[in-house]
């Protein structure tokens, strides 16, 4: 069975996320403990194409793991993309890519979370809980650095 290509996309402010994200994920444990337990190298370097990173978090109240490749890391366009190699959500969905753009309009700078996927049974969800994680994470990290 094929599954068919889907896409979830949100966008926040702020513009803390391309470095914090991209170089310095291991400081999100200390920042969204309620989300984010452990953030570990297990290849490569932080910030670089081909870093793979090993997640603890909690997603709907459950502990949970992903290990994911980094990858198009752009720095001048403010943009990386995360590729899922294991953990829990690949038992619902598979090539799942999350992809986070910051751009600056009109002075102000917004947050582009992009989720691609493929449902694994057509009768799975929807990936709306990752999205709002994001989109509550995105709150929780400008609230620490800005509040």
């Amino acid at each position: 069975m094929t599954g068919l290509p889907c896409k979830l996309i949100a966008q926040a402010g702020g513009d803390v996320f391309h470095h914090l994200v991209g170089s310095k994920p291991q400081h999100l444990a200390n920042v969204t403990p309620g989300k984010i337990q452990a953030c570990d190298l297990q290849h490569g370097n932080y910030g670089t194409d081909g870093a793979v990173i090993q997640w603890k978090y909690t997603l709907d109240g459950k502990e949970q793991t992903a290990k994911q490749l980094l990858y198009e890391v752009d720095d001048a366009n403010k943009q990386l993309s995360f590729k899922m190699l294991e953990g829990n959500l690949l038992e619902l969905y598979k090539n799942m890519i999350i992809t986070i753009h910051v751009e600056t309009k009109s002075g102000v700078d917004f947050i582009t979370w992009t989720i691609s996927y493929e449902l694994i049974n057509p009768d799975n969800p929807h990936p709306l809980s990752l999205l709002n994680f994001f989109i509550e994470f995105t709150k929780e990290v400008e609230a620490h650095i800005f509040g």
